[in-house]
This record gives C-alpha cells, structure tokens and sequence, in this order.
C-alpha cells in the first residue's frame, strides 16, 4: 500500500509518500515540498500546485492520497488563499481517480504519536521513528506530509481489519 500525504499550503505545500511493508513496517519513499513565488499571480501559483502534484501522482502511482483539513482560527485571509490551493490538490487527486482521505490535525497527531495535543517536534520525532529515519525530515512541511500518509495507511489498515 503506498499513501501521498499532503500538507496543504499555498507558498509551501508538503508532499510525502509512505509505502507499508508485507511485514507491517512503514518506509518513506519520498517527501519534499512544492512551492510558489509570492510574486507570482494566485492563478499561476495553483497552476503550478496542480501540475505538481498531478506530476508526483504519474511519477509514483500511489494507491491512494490523504490530505488535512483545515484549521484557522485567527486569519481569515490566510484561510482562504490556503483553501484554494487545498481545493486545486483535491482537484488533482480526483482527476486521477485516487481515493481521497481528509483527516483532522488533532486525528493526524493522535495516530502518529498517541496524543491528540502532541507539539511539532514530538510529532517529527515519532516520524522519524515510525519510518525508520535517521533524522527528522525537513523541512516541516515535508514531515507534516509524511505524518498525514502514516495516518492514512494506519486508517486504512484498521478499517480493513473491521471489514474483514
């Protein structure tokens, strides 16, 4: 099983993949970020996301793609600009025809390291551990994505386990 995780951003939008192993042991693929020149025009900033990520998905195949959902509770305009490049990646995963999973920050933070309220370094820690690393991904972006992928196989795991 191999999960794009997706940290959703306009200036800097982290990427992930995250394959599970036959022996239930996770390695990390690739990860990075994607970014966009503030100078440049909002269309041409989602144009670029778009193709981006549309290019990772032709590039790995990935079975599938998870995504977080946003949180803002102070700037509304930060809000908004992130939500529209949030809304060109669904875009892009849908298009290829990938199963989208949307997970919440405190969900992402509780399946990677046990505790809904985790900091950011505590959460990178476990990502390190989880995937095997011998440090911390960077930049934060990038292991926020990881992070996002280990939840989705975690969840799919164990929704399949329910079904079976």
């Amino acid at each position: 099983m191999l999960s794009l995780g997706i940290d959703p951003g306009l200036a800097t939008i982290g990427y992930g993949l995250v394959r599970e192993m036959q022996d239930g042991s996770l390695q990390a693929i690739t990860y990075g970020v994607i970014t966009t020149p503030p100078d440049l025009p909002l269309w041409e900033r989602l144009k670029t996301i778009y193709e981006q990520v549309t290019a990772l998905i032709e590039r790995y195949h990935p079975d599938h793609a998870a995504v977080e959902e946003l949180f803002f509770a102070r700037n509304v305009t930060t809000a908004i600009t992130v939500a529209q490049g949030r809304g060109v990646i669904l875009l892009a995963l849908a298009e290829t025809g990938l199963l989208i999973a949307e997970y919440k920050p405190n969900f992402i933070k509780q399946s990677v390291s046990g505790y809904g309220g985790a900091k950011k370094p505590q959460m990178q820690e476990m990502v390190r551990i989880l995937l095997g690393l011998e440090a911390v991904p960077r930049p934060d972006d990038a292991a926020d994505a990881l992070a996002i992928a280990i939840t989705d196989i975690h969840t799919r795991r164990f929704s399949h386990m329910l079904h079976e």
